[in-house]
């Protein structure tokens, strides 16, 4: 697989929580038009697929381990858990679509970073978003609570 973009801006590094007002530019690389974006400004949220570039591939995690290290949560599974040490250092992220301008897309919210090579691109759907009751541990809840809290609330 070939980047279609590239993270720009926005932060420099990976912190675990207050991406809410996180501004960033996903600039489409060389081999893609501003056509290719033709419509998405139609949208008001992506899905955005990425790579984890900085991750070590010698610290990929494939067994359990206590999210961000707590012991007070459980021993969960590398694919129980959207920790970022992942088999295939894949991120998928939604994030609110503020303006396409020529060969890039100004976004709010996407928790990547600046130089971070973008997969894929789609607009975000209704009709993608869970069928039916969400039910997730308590531990998720807890870990989440700050993760798109704007920087501005810390």
């Amino acid at each position: 697989m070939e980047p279609v973009a590239v993270v720009r801006e926005g932060r420099a590094t990976p912190d675990d929580d207050y991406w809410g007002d996180s501004v960033c530019r996903i600039e489409l690389t060389a081999a893609y038009e501003p056509e290719s974006l033709a419509g998405l400004g139609d949208f008001s949220h992506l899905e955005v697929v990425y790579v984890f570039d900085r991750v070590d591939p010698e610290s990929v995690e494939t067994t359990a381990r206590h999210p961000r290290n707590r012991d007070d949560w459980p021993l969960v599974g590398i694919f129980g858990q959207r920790g970022k040490r992942r088999p295939n250092r894949l991120g998928v992220s939604r994030c609110r679509l503020l303006q396409v301008d020529g060969r890039s897309l100004v976004v709010e919210g996407l928790d990547a970073v600046d130089g971070t090579p973008v997969l894929d691109i789609k607009p975000w759907m209704v009709e993608f978003g869970p069928r039916g009751a969400v039910r997730q541990p308590e531990w998720s809840t807890e870990l989440m609570a700050d993760y798109y809290r704007p920087e501005s609330e810390r």
